[in-house]
Parts: C-alpha cells; sequence; structure tokens
C-alpha cells in the first residue's frame, strides 16, 4: 500500500511494491496521504514507486466483479486525476518501472515526470486492449503533450522506453537505476516555497477545460 515519507520539505508518496492498480481502497489511501501532504504544508510531492510499476492503472479485476459501480469508479480516478493536476505545489512523478495505462495519466498529471533509462516502460495500450479513452483522459493527456505526441501515444498502443519518452517529452528527464527518485528531489527543489492558494488558482484556471472534461462538464 503506499506510504509517505519526507526529505526535508518535499513529500515522497511511494505507491507501493505492487501493480499498484488503482482499486478503491487504493485510491481512498491515495487522498488520504495528499490530504496530509497539503495539510502539512509541504514544498513539493514526489510520487514513486518500490516494485517493477510505477502503476498498471485500472483495476480491471476490481472493475469485472463490480461492472455495477463503472461509471462511479471512473469518476474517482477522474477525481484523482483532477487532484493531482492542481495540487497546490510542484509534483513530480519518479517513474522507476512501468507506466501503464491510467497510471501513466496519473504520471501525466504530475507538473514533470523523471523516468528510469534503462528499463520500464510508458504506455497508453487503449487501442490495443479497446478500451477507448473518455473525454477527461483524453482532454488530460491532450494539455501536457503535443499534438504529434498525442497521435503517437494514444492512437499506436507503444511501449515508450525512457529515450524514447523523453525524445518526444512525454517525460522531462531520465535517470539510471537508483537515481530516479534523486533527479525527482532535485528538479523539484528549487520550486519549492510557493503559496497554496496562489498555486491551486493558477492551476485551475491553466488546467479549467480539463477538470471540466474530468467532471464530465464538456
Amino acid at each position: 500500500m503506499p506510504s509517505l515519507t519526507h526529505h526535508d520539505a518535499i513529500a515522497v508518496l511511494d505507491l507501493g511494491d505492487g501493480e499498484n492498480r488503482f482499486s478503491p481502497d487504493f485510491l481512498d489511501e491515495i487522498h488520504t496521504h495528499l490530504d496530509a501532504v497539503v495539510a502539512d504544508g509541504a514544498g513539493a510531492l514526489v510520487t514513486t514507486a518500490s516494485g517493477k510499476f510505477y502503476s498498471n492503472g485500472l483495476d480491471l479485476d476490481w472493475l469485472a466483479a463490480n461492472g455495477e459501480s463503472a461509471t462511479q469508479y471512473v469518476e474517482a480516478v477522474h477525481t484523482l486525476f483532477g487532484r493531482v493536476l492542481t495540487l497546490p505545489m510542484p509534483t513530480v512523478a519518479a517513474i522507476g518501472g512501468h507506466a501503464f495505462g491510467a497510471g501513466a495519466m496519473l504520471a501525466i498529471a504530475h507538473d514533470y515526470r523523471v523516468m528510469r533509462a534503462d528499463r520500464g516502460y510508458f504506455c497508453f495500450p487503449e487501442a490495443d486492449i479497446r478500451i477507448p479513452f473518455t473525454n477527461g483522459m483524453a482532454a488530460l493527456i491532450q494539455a501536457k503533450v503535443t499534438p504529434k505526441t498525442a497521435i503517437a501515444a494514444m492512437t499506436t498502443g507503444r511501449r515508450f522506453g525512457g529515450p524514447d519518452a523523453h525524445a518526444i517529452d512525454l517525460v522531462d528527464a531520465t535517470a539510471t537505476e537508483g537515481e530516479v527518485l534523486t533527479t525527482a528531489v532535485d528538479l523539484v527543489t528549487p520550486l519549492t516555497g510557493k503559496d497554496q492558494p496562489t498555486m491551486t488558482a493558477i492551476k485551475s484556471v491553466m488546467f479549467a477545460r480539463v477538470l471540466d472534461a474530468l467532471r464530465g462538464k464538456d
């Protein structure tokens, strides 16, 4: 399960050492930790994971067993994306393993992304697994990357390794094994100390259309 630590003023949220799929319990845990990050006045947030996966995204097994709750489940996932997108401090996803589907979308919702250079894939597999993007998910991705990158990432199902993901700006930097978290912390350290209400207001305006789409208002 997720756990929260601190590197001085920077909060580090470890998503876990499994596939880190978005079960309802997992989502609740993440929100509890984000509540603490905001309440503690952290200067920045870095999310990471300690296993093979950053996140494998939607919990398809839970969804298959609880199909009657599909609408509420997707709304809960959208809520998480919207919250991370507008957190009142700089955010970085430190991707030391695979980020697939909604796990890659969670990373995209951060301000910055650092990915391991020699292992792991960043992938939106929706085209291959026959699960179309919701309007909110598509809006989130398209707000963060160029149209060319959106086509390459969203319509092909391609698995991008770190250097290739960096080359098309899916991620902002790459790092060697063992240096992903350090690189992410170093990236965000100079950006700490921002006023929370101001940061929230700026991000809410920047991503107003994404937030509307995530909330089903588009």
